[in-house]
């Protein structure tokens, strides 16, 4: 029997968590008096690490107040969290998706630039954490696009590489996949377009939760 793992990015994939992240990290710049990145801009790093996010958003930072930056913002989206007005709301149809995908005998595995804390909650939260044998992120991992968090899911799930996808919204998530050697899906309902997961070296990108879910039946046959 072959075991087939799908690996699933977390923000732009499995829930749209652009609000939180935009107002956490416009928080993060003002406890700093620096004006905050556009927030188009800040959607364009949803994915990689933290601290590659910050370098990213502002790389003439010194590398203390970059650290300082990090600090500012986890300590914003805990406050959201604590406060009760973090969102991260499911796309539609992905809770019926992850479940049945788990019951037709798919491994399922998670490779996010989140903490370990902030995807253990996001996952809870949304009755989903049960379904996933393997969550890798940022807190052990080198930042996407570096292939370690499918190389550990891959390891944990014993599963092959030619039987293995990840499932992405960013270019970030579609060249991961290719240096790590396994197939890459975009969804288009995240941070980057289409033309951009293409040229990042998806194979295909779904429009819609139910083409992701023909695209993996057709990876079953």
């Amino acid at each position: 029997m072959v075991l087939r793992l799908a690996i699933f990015d977390c923000d732009g994939t499995l829930v749209d968590s652009q609000a939180d992240i935009t107002l956490a990290m416009e928080a993060a710049f003002a406890a700093h008096a620096l004006p905050a990145p556009p927030r188009a801009q800040i959607r364009r790093i949803v994915g990689l690490s933290l601290a590659e996010a910050i370098r990213r958003l502002s790389p003439d930072c010194d590398a203390e107040t970059g650290a300082s930056l990090v600090q500012a913002y986890k300590d914003a989206f805990r406050a959201r969290r604590a406060t009760g007005v973090l969102e991260e709301p499911l796309y539609d149809g992905i809770a019926t998706l992850i479940a049945d995908l788990d019951a037709a005998g798919w491994l399922l595995g998670v490779a996010t630039g989140k903490s370990d804390r902030g995807l253990a909650h996001c996952l809870d939260r949304h009755g989903l954490t049960g379904h996933f044998l393997s969550l890798q992120t940022a807190d052990r991992h080198p930042s996407k696009p570096d292939p370690s968090m499918i190389e550990a899911c891959l390891a944990a799930a014993g599963a092959d590489r030619a039987a293995t996808v990840m499932i992405g919204d960013t270019a970030y998530d579609m060249a991961m996949a290719i240096n790590a050697g396994v197939c890459a899906i975009g969804v288009d309902w995240g941070y980057h377009p289409r033309d951009e997961l293409f040229a990042a070296g998806a194979q295909a990108v779904a429009g819609s939760v139910g083409e992701l879910r023909l695209l993996l039946k057709a990876l079953e046959a």
